[in-house]
């Protein structure tokens, strides 16, 4: 794919727990400038930047972020607090410990109702695949597909380890057909990405493909 092409299917993101607004106008601004897909940013930017982009680029945050141990009803709360601020998109990590205890309604339970607290925006389910074994893996696939969620996700990227071709196969090979697969955490450069497509994700989070670009619209290189 052409660098342009894979912009559009990149979540800008900058979730640094030091992030200042001034760092997220920039990507705002970037994210606008190469039509990225959205702007991934922390909740507590969500109101002051959807009033900046003013509709121009949709607006995404995180819940639950990054360990997944919130209570169902904070990550509810949350939700409902991010939508109301103007967030066009929820990327939600599951709580890992109740997969690994074999709670399976439970999580699904949880991911259904963060879903229905969207209110029809869009659902991105982080599994943390770093952390899980590969019948876990499988296991999030269709726990995913059966709460109704519109994404899969592979990281929160402040794990161990971030999005893989192999895992993201694996997403796409058991998810439900109406579920797409977002590939996150370790996405440093456009071969990385392009390979990541090719095995099948359909949206990328990362802040260093824009960075890439810009360094090269500015003669700068890589």
């Amino acid at each position: 794919m052409k660098k342009e092409e894979i912009l559009q299917l990149v979540d800008h993101t900058l979730l640094g727990q030091a992030a200042t607004w001034e760092e997220i106008r920039q990507i705002l601004d970037d994210a606008m400038k190469y039509e990225a897909a959205s702007a991934c940013i922390p909740a507590s930017y969500v109101k002051q930047a959807a009033e900046y982009v003013k509709g121009k680029l949709p607006i995404c945050t995180v819940i639950g972020f990054p360990n997944g141990y919130s209570t169902t009803a904070v990550k509810v709360y949350e939700t409902k607090d991010a939508v109301a601020n103007g967030a066009e998109e929820i990327d939600m990590v599951i709580n890992i410990g109740y997969l690994k205890d074999k709670r399976y309604q439970e999580v699904e339970d949880e991911i259904r109702q963060v879903h229905e607290a969207c209110g029809g925006k869009i659902l991105k389910v982080i599994i943390e695949t770093c952390l899980l074994t590969e019948e876990e893996k499988v296991k999030m696939c269709g726990i995913v597909t059966a709460a109704g969620a519109e994404y899969i996700k592979t990281s929160t990227g402040f794990s161990t380890g971030g999005a893989t071709a192999k895992d993201v196969k694996l997403m796409r090979t058991h998810v439900g057909k109406e579920v797409k697969v977002k590939a996150a955490g370790g996405i440093s450069s456009f071969d990385d990405a392009n390979e990541l497509v090719e095995a099948g994700a359909d949206r990328l989070g990362t802040s260093r493909l824009v960075k890439l670009m810009k360094n090269t619209d500015t003669g700068s290189g890589y």
